[in-house]
């Protein structure tokens, strides 16, 4: 098996339980393992034959115009899509980090993480 990471996919959008949170929006920053055989890519030198980087990134930003109260549901909207657009895919992992959530004290980031 391998892995194809995208990692450190920033994305402004208005997830979040608090008002101003969908009012005013934050920074978010999202990481995808997808877990596939692209052994036939490497002999090939096909796109076809792998995981399209754009494809994944276009899926997280897609997902991530959508407003939510909770990442963990945007969480798990990204890895349905994600395991859905490619038979190529045996597992997927995304991480969700909330950057300077709204908190009491200083907390560089929440995040979440589903894989499945």
């Amino acid at each position: 098996m391998n892995v194809i990471q995208v990692h450190g996919i920033r994305c402004y959008s208005l997830h979040g339980c608090l008002k101003e949170e969908t009012k005013i929006g934050g920074t978010f920053e999202v990481n995808i393992d997808v877990i596939c055989d692209f052994s036939k890519s490497a002999q090939t030198d096909a796109l076809a034959d792998t995981i399209d980087y754009v494809r994944i990134n276009k899926i997280v930003e897609q997902e991530m115009d959508i407003p939510s109260k909770l990442i963990e549901s945007v969480a798990y909207r990204i890895l349905a899509k994600l395991k859905s657009s490619s038979s190529l895919i045996l597992k997927c992992k995304v991480e969700i980090q909330k950057i300077n959530p709204p908190i009491d004290g200083d907390v560089k980031y929440v995040s979440v993480i589903v894989e499945e």
